[in-house]
C-alpha cells in the first residue's frame, strides 16, 4: 500500500486533473445533451466526489454526509443513468466547493497519525475510480466535439521528456509459445480490483500476435473495400446495430468522413484532421473489430493471449513462470516506454515507444489505445467482492473485456492485469485493437 504522503498526493493530482479538464467549459456544455453512452460531466464531477467521501469519510469514518441530499444525487447504483440530467444539480461553484470540501477531510486523515490499512485502500480506490472518470470526461469531449482541453496542453508539453508521436509502423507478428499460463493476479500483488483475483492456470496454444495495433491506414483498406456493406463479415448483432446506428447507415467509423482528395478525415476533438496512416484506428466497437479480421483473415487475441504476450518472459522452451508487471519490466511506466497521462494528447505512430515493447516484441500493449480482446468479461476462478460490490460483479457476462490502457489513462492506474470492459457496440472509448493469426 501507498504511503499516506503519496496517497495525499495523488488525491491532490487527481482533483487538479479533473478541474483542468473541464475548466474551459461552459456552464451548458458541463451539462451537454442526454446521450447514452456519456454522463453530464456536471453530475460526474459530483459523483466522484460523493465515492471518495462515502466509503472513507463515511463508512469508515462514522462522519455524517456533507451534503444532506447527496445520495439521491450522486449514488451511481441509485440514480439511473437516464435521469442524471433531470434531477436539480448543484450548479458549478456549489459542486467545486463539495469536491473541496471532500478533498481537504481526505487529506486532513491521511496526515493523522492513526489511518488504517482499510483507509488506506479505500483512499487509494477512490483515486482509482477518479482517473477511470476523468479519462472518461476526455472521450465525452470527443463524443459532444468540445475543444482539446486546454487546461492540459502546457502540463503536456512540460512532461512529454522528448517523447515523440512519430515512429511509423510496426509491422508483423510475434510468435508465443505454448503452455500452462497463469492468468489473473498472484496472491502477493499489493493492490488488485476484484476482477483480476486470482490467478489460475489456463492452458494457451501456440499463437501469432501482430507487433502492433491496427493502424489508421490498415482499417481505411477494409473501410474502402467495402467492409461495411459487406453483412457477411458481420455478426448479426454487429450487422443489426450498424443498421440502427445514427439517422443513416455508417460505411465508415463514427468520426470519419470523406475529404475533398477522395480520401479521409477523422474529428480530433472539435477539428478534422487527415488520417494519420500510422497511427491506431481509434474509436472502433467490437462488432467493427470482429468484421476487420473476418476481412483481414485474422482474429482478436483471448484475453489469456493478450495478458501472456504483454507479461510473459520466454526461457528457450516456451516461457517461464515470472509475469511483468508492465511489458518491458517491472519499473513504473515514464514517457519513453508508453503513450499514458495524457502526455501526447492523443494516439501516437504504432511505431513509437519501442523502449516499452514486451519481452516477446510486442509494442505499445500499454497506452495509445485500449485494446478489444475476444474474451467475454466473466469472473475468474475463486472471485471474491469487492467492498465496492457494483464495480465488476452486476457487468459479468454482458459487456467483453479491453486491455492495455489509452493515452488519456493514468500510468498510475494501469498494468498488465487491468481488465477493461465494455458493451460490444460502443464506440466512444478510446478502444482500438490489434489481431492474432488465425
Amino acid at each position: 500500500m501507498k504511503s499516506p504522503a503519496k496517497l495525499a498526493e495523488w488525491v491532490g493530482d487527481a482533483q487538479a486533473r479533473t478541474l483542468e479538464l473541464i475548466a474551459d467549459l461552459s456552464d451548458d456544455q458541463l451539462l451537454g445533451p442526454p446521450l447514452i453512452c456519456v454522463n453530464p460531466l456536471l453530475w460526474e464531477i459530483g459523483h466522484m466526489a460523493w465515492f471518495q467521501e462515502r466509503w472513507v469519510l463515511r463508512d469508515i469514518g462514522g462522519r455524517g454526509p456533507i451534503l444532506e441530499n447527496e445520495d439521491a444525487l450522486y449514488d451511481s447504483m441509485k440514480v439511473h443513468h437516464g435521469t442524471r440530467w433531470k434531477i436539480p444539480l448543484p450548479p458549478r461553484q456549489e459542486a467545486y466547493a463539495y469536491m473541496g470540501k471532500v478533498n481537504e477531510n481526505l487529506i486532513g486523515r491521511l496526515q493523522s497519525d492513526d489511518l488504517s490499512d482499510e483507509e488506506a485502500y479505500h483512499v487509494m480506490y477512490g483515486v482509482y475510480h477518479k482517473d477511470m472518470h476523468t479519462e472518461a470526461f476526455t472521450y465525452t469531449r470527443q463524443t459532444l466535439g468540445y475543444p482539446m482541453p486546454v487546461g492540459l496542453l502546457d502540463f503536456t508539453k512540460q512532461n512529454r521528456n522528448g517523447a515523440e508521436t512519430g515512429g511509423g509502423p510496426c509491422p508483423g507478428d510475434v510468435e508465443v509459445p505454448s503452455g500452462i499460463y497463469m492468468l489473473g493476479a498472484p496472491k502477493e500483488e499489493p493492490f488488485v480490483f476484484d476482477n483480476e483475483k486470482w490467478a489460475h492456470p489456463v492452458e494457451i496454444k501456440p499463437f501469432s500476435i501482430a507487433r502492433a495495433a491496427v493502424t489508421q491506414a490498415e482499417f481505411a483498406a477494409f473501410v474502402d473495400d467495402g467492409g461495411y456493406d459487406t453483412p457477411e463479415l458481420w455478426n448479426v448483432e454487429g450487422w443489426l446495430d450498424l443498421l440502427e446506428s445514427d439517422q443513416t447507415r455508417r460505411a465508415h467509423p463514427v468520426h470519419w468522413r470523406r475529404a475533398g482528395n477522395g480520401g479521409w478525415e477523422r474529428r480530433d476533438f472539435d477539428k478534422w484532421v487527415p488520417l494519420e496512416p500510422h497511427r491506431p484506428v481509434v474509436h472502433v466497437n467490437w462488432y467493427e473489430a470482429q468484421a476487420y479480421c473476418r476481412w483481414a483473415g485474422r482474429r482478436l487475441p483471448t484475453e489469456a493471449e493478450w495478458e501472456l504476450a504483454a507479461s510473459g518472459e520466454p526461457d528457450g522452451w516456451g516461457f517461464s513462470a515470472r509475469k511483468r508487471r508492465y511489458p518491458w519490466g517491472d519499473e513504473p511506466p515514464t514517457s519513453g516506454r508508453a503513450n499514458l497521462d495524457w502526455l501526447e494528447m492523443g494516439c501516437a505512430d504504432v511505431g513509437a515507444f519501442p523502449e516499452g515493447d514486451s519481452a516477446f516484441g510486442c509494442r505499445q500493449m500499454l497506452g495509445n489505445v485500449w485494446e478489444w480482446t475476444s474474451s467475454v468479461f466473466r469472473p475468474f476462478p475463486g472471485f471474491v467482492v469487492d467492498p465496492y460490490k457494483d464495480y465488476s460483479e452486476p457487468w459479468f457476462h454482458s459487456r467483453y473485456v479491453l486491455r492495455g490502457g489509452a493515452w488519456a489513462t493514468r500510468s498510475r492506474l494501469v498494468r498488465n492485469l487491468y481488465r477493461n470492459y465494455y458493451t460490444p457496440e460502443r464506440k466512444d472509448v478510446w478502444a482500438g485493437f490489434r489481431t492474432c493469426a488465425l
